[in-house]
């Protein structure tokens, strides 16, 4: 008689065998993957081992150029050899791709060598590049990188012991972007634990969230750490706090399109500027070849004071030597942009340099003698960077990945992450009423109840955005979805629960609760394109520059409104009680009400959003001040019509009454 092989629920068939989970720096210049074994991170090469210290960096980028399979069909390359045809054929040569995800072409500014093909039906959808074998989307590009690193981690792992990843991102990535990257994971078939955000990574690395013997006895001993992370191409900054277990990101920022590889630009700018040339003057191909040279002389700075330098292009010549106080002055435009941010972040956080325990440097850029004294001149102090930062996120991630499949909770740090910008939704006159403050901590789920505008309204329109201003035009739009099936009723009586719900990987899902009908809708928020740099920038500096003016502006609109709801409401009570007035009473009042809804009307003609009547602070207190005079002088003539209706329905409630009946 054969016997069944018996397993516990939930439990794997096969016990004995070990789970594993990965961690994976989809980076914008380099991607790695790790893991854990027997207890410690390590990288893994490109032949599947894990205690090699060589070839574990993955350039990212993919060619889509001639090249054949031996049947005959045309295939990508991944890493070193798509590398290797940049020079030659730059247009095919994807690099960087993770600068294009989530983004529309009106929000990729910065110079590439690409052809771009956008939607003919959707501006707002992200562009794909055109390549000989095709149009290759950002999301497909960085699918090739992740499925390369997968194949990487099947060489080194057990068959079917993989299961999952965590892939990290930007902390300043928006929900657009986490999208692609989620969207690029399922297409390279990777089953996606956790959107973990680089410095956080970076810190777990770090050790960050173990204390030692004689702090840990104290419980309320807090570290605050800061994470300067300078990449290729994506710049991040996020201040951190570690308490008893919990490492809460009090404030992040920074920049999705800011790295070395606009240094290598900038080198680039400065050799041809000794050379007596401009970009204009050079095919894509040969920028391409100065980019690649100047990116080489930037890394032997690294080790040498000053580097010999030639170049020799469009029939000219020019020699020289590139110092490290060259260095500097060319590359400050990038420095100081990322010590701004620094302070930002600070400023947010309400935190001041001497609070700092460490800062932490991150990302390829860092290794750079002129990166780190500028920090450390900025914080006064010599920053962290004895781990290889090239590799210090991924080896974070993969610590992750492990708790996460282990569920190990005795060494289990809770990671608190921030919302970067503001969420919330459109009222009426076009006012933003937050719901999630910039930088609240993730997960996290807040509920408000809205109400309905008119009497008899059965549906609703909620529209999601984000940013810094209060009012709509000034922030960004994520979605819209609708809500029906409101029972009509009187203006105000409804009661509308809208939750705004963002899970641990920066997911914003939005839903709408009619509390008497039980009527739901929801929606889950993935736009087709996310903020550019520019913009992200622009919406947390207009928050600040622009809140007199905001300040002045939401208030002309919330007179407004409540000047439009009492005309409502008095046209509404004409309908019904019109009899308990005379008729030059009737007269009156609408004389009354009409000449507020001229002054209503007034400010509706006038763009209040428009930034040239924005800065006019008188026009706006001349609007606002007429719409208060007008109600002044309609109060007294509704004054007396509401309280018949009351003495009406006073009458109506006691007929048929007796004093015996109260007694009771």
């Amino acid at each position: 008689m054969s016997l069944l092989q018996i397993a516990e629920p939930n439990q794997s068939a096969n016990p004995h065998e070990h789970q594993y989970a990965l961690g994976i720096d989809l980076g914008t210049t380099r991607s790695m993957v790790a893991v854990v074994r027997s207890g410690k991170a390590t990288l893994i090469d490109a032949e599947g081992a894990t205690d090699s210290v060589s070839d574990t960096l993955l350039p990212s980028v993919v060619y889509y150029g001639n090249t054949h399979n031996t049947n005959g069909s045309t295939h990508p390359l991944v890493g070193q050899a798509a590398l290797a045809h940049f020079e030659s054929d730059p247009s095919n040569t994807i690099i960087s791709a993770k600068r294009f995800m989530g983004r529309s072409s009106k929000d990729i500014k910065f110079s590439h060598p690409y052809r771009l093909k956008s939607s003919t039906t959707n501006d707002k959808e992200m562009p794909s590049f055109v390549t000989e074998q095709g149009e290759i989307s950002p999301v497909a590009v960085s699918a090739e990188i992740l499925r390369t690193l997968a194949q990487r981690a099947i060489k080194a792992l057990p068959n079917g012991s993989i299961q999952g990843a965590v892939i990290t991102v930007p902390a300043y990535f928006d929900e657009a972007q986490r999208q692609a990257t989620k969207d690029a994971a399922k297409l390279a078939g990777l089953n996606v634990l956790r959107l973990l955000n680089e410095p956080t990574a970076a810190a777990v690395a770090y050790g960050l969230d173990r204390t030692d013997t004689e702090s840990s006895a104290n419980k309320l001993d807090e570290k605050i750490y800061l994470i300067y992370d300078l990449g290729g191409g994506t710049f991040d900054v996020s201040l951190l706090k570690m308490n008893d277990g919990v490492f809460e990101v009090l404030a992040t920022g920074g920049n999705s399109a800011l790295g070395g590889d606009d240094m290598d630009r900038l080198i680039m700018g400065w050799l041809l500027k000794q050379a007596g040339l401009a970009p204009a003057d050079l095919s894509a191909q040969q920028r391409t070849h100065i980019a690649r040279q100047a990116e080489r002389y930037k890394q032997q700075l690294t080790q040498n004071d000053t580097v010999e330098v030639a170049i020799e292009v469009a029939d000219t010549s020019w020699q020289g030597q590139l110092s490290s106080s060259d260095l500097a002055q060319i590359i400050e435009p990038i420095t100081r942009r990322t010590v701004a941010t620094c302070e930002q972040v600070m400023r947010d956080a309400g935190i001041g340099i001497e609070q700092l325990d460490e800062i932490i440097m991150v990302g390829g850029s860092t290794r750079m003698p002129v990166i780190q004294q500028v920090v450390a001149q900025f914080f006064g102090k010599s920053p962290l960077a004895h781990l290889d930062p090239d590799q210090v996120v991924a080896l974070g991630a993969a610590q992750v990945a492990d708790q996460l499949i282990r569920q190990d909770k005795s060494n289990n740090v809770l990671l608190l992450d921030v919302t970067p910008l503001s969420l919330g939704l459109e009222t009426m006159g076009g006012l933003v009423e937050v719901i999630i403050p910039r930088n609240t901590p993730i997960p996290v789920a807040k509920k408000q109840t809205f109400t309905t505008y008119q009497d008899g309204q059965t549906g609703m329109v909620i529209h999601v955005v984000q940013g810094e201003r209060d009012t709509v035009e000034h922030n960004r739009s994520l979605g819209r979805f609708e809500l029906y099936g409101i029972p009509p009723m009187k203006a105000g009586l409804a009661r509308i629960e809208v939750t705004f719900d963002i899970d641990a990987n920066g997911q914003l899902s939005v839903s709408a609760l009619e509390a008497t009908s039980g009527v739901h809708s929801d929606i889950k928020i993935t736009p087709s394109y996310g903020l550019s740099d520019e913009q992200q920038e622009q919406l947390l500096r207009a928050g600040f520059e622009h809140a007199a003016e905001d300040k002045l502006a939401r208030s002309l609109l919330e007179a407004k409104l409540e000047a439009e709801r009492e005309i409502l409401a008095l046209q509404s009570a004409l309908q019904e009680f019109h009899t308990l007035l005379t008729e030059q009473e009737t007269q009156a009042l609408q004389q009354a009400m009409q000449q507020l809804n001229t002054a209503i009307n007034q400010v509706s003609s006038t763009k209040i959003a428009n930034t040239d009547i924005a800065n006019n602070n008188d026009d706006l207190h001349m609007l606002k001040s007429d719409i208060e005079a007008k109600q002044a002088q309609l109060k007294p003539l509704s004054d007396n019509f509401a309280a018949r209706i009351m003495d009406l329905s006073v009458k109506q409630s006691l007929s048929g009454t007796s004093t015996e009946d109260w007694a009771q």
